[in-house]
């Protein structure tokens, strides 16, 4: 059972105590990332996140590491478009310590100006390494292209040029502007007894932060095309379509029929691009949902003489799911495998801690397994059929990275 405090404050705590486990995990979840900030600091969530590693009042950069590693313990953080991480898994004696220090990083962080300028090269070599790798560039530019000048769009490491302006002050304010109360959660996942609960108020409990965040306006998609010139022994190319919010009835239908077209070896894209014509060695689609949309990429890699011709196959494959709907036999397999991915998720301590705090920060309430178990259960060949029509007869983007920098003619 998942227990939701929520402080005077408006600090959200979710515990779910699985005593069957002798490790806890922790993480510090703030509702921001890429898609709130703007053209002059796009990156510092991200930038914000490697400062809080950097060293506090009382812990150094490498004393902050060495506490969890004395412990035998992990520490880690991410940021993504929508929310910021900071994660901690230690043997269960120690969930005090961890909390502890996270807490230590999260409100006492020096943002030193010489360990800044340090970071600011590292996050430099970060953006390098992303832009040498082309499927992952490819993506990038797919998500600048669909959601044009809105902040989705942008690159959750921003760029050189935005790095060099950031100081102190300005990481100061964005925290101030966006690590409110009301938009933290923290969750906890572990052998832990209900009672930890008021450990965390208790560090959490004097945070005030008097400031509102503005509501931003939901994206429209653009489908436009964009090529990219890279010296790559592949061609990479993507295909994007607009695809529903996290809290969109249609979510469930969107995922079984997106695992039918490009989830797993089974799919129709491994199967007819890959197994039957040799075209590719890495194809898929995969939906991303946001608070207030989402987007369904769809993508392959080739030699660069044959991206025309997997493009097209590709675009086939997806037309045949408008006009052939989906057969019985792929409906209930891709239910089992969606169903059997939920419930590994749930093997270990971090995928639940992750799970409930971002149901939390997304849709603001729990999501039971049974309630989702019973919603893919629910999904019928029509539903499927209905969803693919809505999304695939919707004009797409498209980018691609390749030797030529060439958008193929038949796409």
């Amino acid at each position: 059972m998942i227990i939701k405090h929520t402080a005077a404050n408006g600090v959200r705590i979710l515990l779910e105590k699985i005593s069957s486990v002798r490790s806890v995990s922790i993480g510090i979840w703030v509702g921001t990332g890429s898609r709130y900030e703007n053209k002059h600091n796009n990156g510092i969530s991200h930038f914000i996140e490697h400062m809080l590693f950097k060293g506090t009042a009382t812990r150094s950069a490498r004393q902050i590491a060495e506490a969890f590693d004395r412990i035998g313990g992990q520490v880690n953080a991410f940021t993504s478009k929508e929310c910021t991480c900071y994660y901690a898994k230690v043997m269960d004696r120690d969930a005090s310590y961890a909390m502890n220090v996270l807490a230590d990083m999260f409100f006492h962080s020096r943002f030193d100006p010489e360990d800044m300028e340090k970071e600011k090269k590292v996050i430099g070599e970060e953006i390098k390494m992303y832009e040498d790798t082309p499927d992952d560039l490819v993506h990038d530019l797919l998500s600048a292209t669909s959601f044009a000048h809105h902040p989705l769009g942008y690159p959750i490491l921003g760029t050189k040029r935005t790095l060099a302006e950031f100081g102190p002050e300005e990481l100061k304010t964005h925290m101030h502007k966006h690590y409110r109360p009301d938009n933290i959660v923290v969750s906890i996942a572990g052998n832990v007894c209900d009672s930890f609960i008021n450990e965390v108020e208790a560090i959490f409990s004097g945070y005030q932060v008097p400031d509102l965040e503005e509501p931003q306006p939901a994206p429209l998609f653009h489908p436009g095309k964009i090529a990219r010139k890279k010296e790559t022994e592949q061609a990479h190319i993507c295909f994007g379509f607009p695809g529903v919010s996290s809290s969109s009835k249609a979510s469930v239908p969107l995922i079984v029929m997106n695992n039918i077209l490009g989830g797993g070896m089974s799919s129709r894209l491994f199967q007819e691009i890959r197994e039957e014509k040799g075209l590719a060695y890495s194809v898929f689609s995969f939906h991303t949902a946001f608070r207030d949309s989402g987007l369904l990429t769809v993508y392959g890699g080739t030699a660069a003489d044959r991206i025309g011709e997997l493009g097209e196959n590709m675009l086939n494959s997806i037309q045949r799911m408008i006009h052939e709907g989906v057969s019985k036999d792929e409906l209930d397999s891709s239910k089992a495998q969606i169903k059997g991915n939920i419930i590994f998720g749930l093997e270990s301590t971090s995928g639940r801690m992750s799970r409930n705090a971002k149901n939390e920060l997304i849709l603001g309430h729990d999501r039971p397994v049974d309630q989702m178990i019973s919603e893919i259960d629910a999904v019928t060949v029509d539903d499927v059929h209905d969803i693919a029509e809505k999304i695939f007869q919707k004009p797409y983007s498209c980018s691609v990275v390749s030797p030529t920098g060439d958008l193929p003619a038949a796409i």
